[in-house]
């Protein structure tokens, strides 16, 4: 990804109507655009109100405008930002004048980009800022601050500067080698590997728990026809989401509706029932029902109480996909006079009374490994969560080496890959693709 020197331009408000609209000028003609749009220079950082003029000098709109030289500026070049009506003809003509001035249209996350090439954040900080934006939850909210803040970069900045230091004391001993020194001899080495290991499992957990408040987990609730699962989603988001009747099969269609569970976004999705059906309408909700299955995160399979599990729990439970985790829940507790005697690892709930709600609410938290005390996370992405991964392959790989055959070139070389892949998170180490990739998903603006 090259610098670019072009000027920028772009609405950086959400699309529709509003009291206020921002059009956002970013690089080295900056201060030209707001010469002749506003008349004369703003002073930097102090708002200037007046008119906006088009490019053959005819009012638009009456506002407000800040200019901020670089590099003390959100991208690090000069920016100009003219606050006018929020109404969507109104940004078009202002954008379409600062267009006509000589800028082109921003793209996608472009003015994030500058701020990222031009060292005003680092990648993970960049990615905070889409983050900031998308949160679902308060908690979210914080964390992606968090990030914003440089909290998931410090922590590390500091692994990958343990790493520099143990690399350097590994070459060293490739470089005196002649001298007889065997510096893997000392336990000090061994010492500094399993302190990497361990910092990095820390860091792996805590990006593991942002992850989730960031994307949140799919959670899909399944079984037979009537067990009770379109009143447990209402149960569940405190709310008349679903139709519920006593006629089996009422749910035919895939039903999605979103909850906050101590921060943690959960997708809830609640099904048909699953059975063997000649009706071609069920069969379709049927189909979609296990499509949603083999993207869950987590299923809840309710089973009727008043009848335990049979033939067709056990048929459900083969198709399942091996690697999900499942929590069996028997339904209609307020139906029971007393518990089955051979279901003690299932949880009993009424849907209808709210009877163990609760202890269903921490038994999610705890399937999904969620501290539920989001104070101090930091937001994280999937491709974090893989660089931490392929970074503590690497060290760990070096350990082996030390141990087994203690040959220096090759514990140096998994520490140098160990540190390229850390390096990826923050934008030390970032080729063109990935920081394509990263800024496209941004918006229009931002």
């Amino acid at each position: 990804m090259h610098r670019s020197f072009d000027t920028i331009a772009a609405i950086a408000t959400a699309p529709g109507r509003g009291g206020v609209g921002i059009v956002r000028v970013s690089g080295p003609h900056a201060a030209e655009v707001a010469r002749r749009c506003l008349g004369r220079l703003p002073s930097p950082r102090q708002a200037l109100y007046g008119p906006f003029l088009d490019a053959r000098g005819e009012v638009i709109d009456d506002g407000i405008a800040l200019y901020f030289p670089g590099p003390h500026s959100y991208t690090g070049e000069d920016v100009l930002e003219l606050q006018g009506h929020g109404g969507p003809v109104v940004m078009d003509l202002l954008l379409g004048a600062c267009l006509e001035m000589g800028c082109r249209m921003a793209r996608a996350g472009e003015f994030t980009e500058r701020a990222f090439l031009n060292d005003r954040m680092d990648l993970a900080q960049a990615e905070a800022v889409a983050d900031l934006i998308d949160a679902g939850s308060a908690a979210a909210v914080r964390s992606a601050r968090r990030s914003l803040e440089g909290g998931f970069s410090r922590q590390v900045d500091l692994i990958l500067s343990a790493l520099t230091e143990l690399r350097v004391f590994v070459e060293a001993d490739l470089d005196f080698s002649e001298e007889e020194l065997d510096l893997l001899a000392e336990g000090d080495i061994q010492y500094r590997i399993e302190s990497l290991l361990d910092q990095l499992a820390t860091l792996t957990e805590q990006a593991r728990q942002g992850n989730l408040l960031r994307e949140g987990a799919h959670l899909v609730i399944a079984g037979r026809p009537n067990a009770g699962k379109s009143s447990l989603l209402n149960r569940l988001v405190d709310r008349e989401a679903a139709i519920v009747t006593a006629i089996p099969g009422t749910t035919r269609d895939v039903l999605r509706e979103h909850l906050s569970l101590d921060g943690l976004p959960l997708h809830l999705v609640d099904t048909a029932g699953l059975r063997e059906s000649d009706d071609p309408v069920e069969q379709e909700g049927i189909r979609r029902a296990w499509a949603e299955i083999e993207r869950a995160d987590l299923v809840l399979l309710v089973v009727d109480a008043t009848q335990g599990e049979g033939e067709e729990e056990g048929e459900i439970r083969r198709r399942l996909p091996p690697r999900l985790p499942v929590i069996t829940v028997y339904n209609k507790l307020d139906r029971l006079t007393e518990l089955p005697a051979d279901a003690s690892d299932v949880l009993f709930i009424s849907a209808r009374t709210g009877e163990g709600i609760s202890t269903l609410r921490e038994a999610l938290k705890a399937q999904l490994h969620y501290s539920g005390h989001p104070e101090g996370l930091f937001t994280a992405r999937r491709r974090h969560l893989d660089a931490l991964a392929r970074t503590r392959d690497h060290v760990q790989a070096a350990n082996d080496q030390l141990i087994i055959t203690r040959a220096t070139e090759l514990v140096a070389e998994e520490l140098r890959l160990a540190q390229e892949a850390l390096g990826e998170i923050t934008g030390r180490v970032s080729a063109d693709d990935l920081l394509g990739e990263i800024f496209s998903s941004f918006c229009i603006g931002k």
